[in-house]
């Protein structure tokens, strides 16, 4: 049974955890503006001495994230927690595959994610190892059958998504991941090898995290929640984020159930 923390507040069960693993876009901030609640949150949890880690499955080093969340308004103390997918991504690709060629699908504001081995930039699919991908193109941004065609003659080749997301609401609009078109690829027969949630590697790479009762928070089922589940870690659903209209259309036990995850407690906006 999914605890809702609407009436005592996050405050009501902080003692019980040492770490917490809190999602930024959905919880933190919604791609435009950063939400004072959370934020006081974060403030409340350093007073306890608990530590936390921004864990963000974007796809661009943690220095990118950082200054995006400068531009919000975020304090530096807090933007000092930042971890991101791409940053896990990035130290494989640095240790695996630095002097591979490799094709990119993602929007040009993603080039960040691999300034230091551009020269490895190739501009044909054909004549690449590997597909890095980090998002739709700014061009295709619906389109998923524009992928299909790019993808079809090259499935031999390994894709690394540095996104599992599949969608995300920026403001009030909703847009397609990396994870989609991932999802793409493997459903042709791709093999693609995933960094951020819920894959355990992202949250390994971020702190140390052994033998410490952990909290995940976030919004969206299928990576914040699943991977918390994954790793037996206790799980905090926010549901006016992602998932908000099935929610309250279906009810949580119902709408966790569908995406296979396990939501110990439930709260509207993370707040203390």
């Amino acid at each position: 049974m999914t605890k809702n923390l609407d009436k005592e507040g996050f405050s009501s069960i902080v003692d019980n955890y040492q770490l917490f693993y809190v999602d930024l876009w959905g919880v933190i901030h919604n791609g435009v503006s950063l939400h004072k609640e959370a934020i006081n949150t974060l403030k409340e949890i350093t007073k306890k001495k608990k530590d936390y880690v921004l864990l963000t499955n974007a796809p661009r080093p943690n220095s990118a994230v950082k200054s995006f969340l400068e531009k919000l308004g975020m304090e530096k103390e807090i933007r000092e927690h930042v971890f991101t997918s791409g940053e896990a991504a990035l130290n494989y690709l640095k240790k695996n595959l630095l002097n591979e060629n490799f094709f990119h699908v993602g929007p040009p504001r993603d080039f960040d994610l691999f300034k230091d081995f551009k020269k490895m930039k190739s501009e044909k699919i054909e004549n690449s190892k590997y597909i890095l991908c980090t998002g739709l193109y700014d061009d295709h941004e619906e389109d998923l059958e524009y992928y299909k065609n790019l993808f079809e003659k090259n499935l031999e080749k390994k894709m690394i998504c540095t996104n599992p997301d599949l969608i995300v609401d920026r403001g009030n609009v909703r847009e397609l991941c990396a994870g989609s078109i991932a999802m793409v690829f493997e459903k042709m027969g791709g093999e693609v090898i995933y960094f951020g949630k819920p894959y355990p590697e992202v949250y390994n790479q971020s702190t140390d995290n052994k033998d410490k009762k952990i909290l995940s928070i976030g919004d969206n089922l299928n990576t914040d929640i699943k991977g918390a589940n994954l790793l037996n870690f206790d799980s905090l659903l926010i549901s006016n984020g992602i998932h908000k209209n099935e929610i309250n259309e279906e009810g949580i036990e119902k709408t966790s159930k569908t995406y296979e995850a396990i939501c110990n407690y439930i709260q509207s906006e993370l707040k203390w």
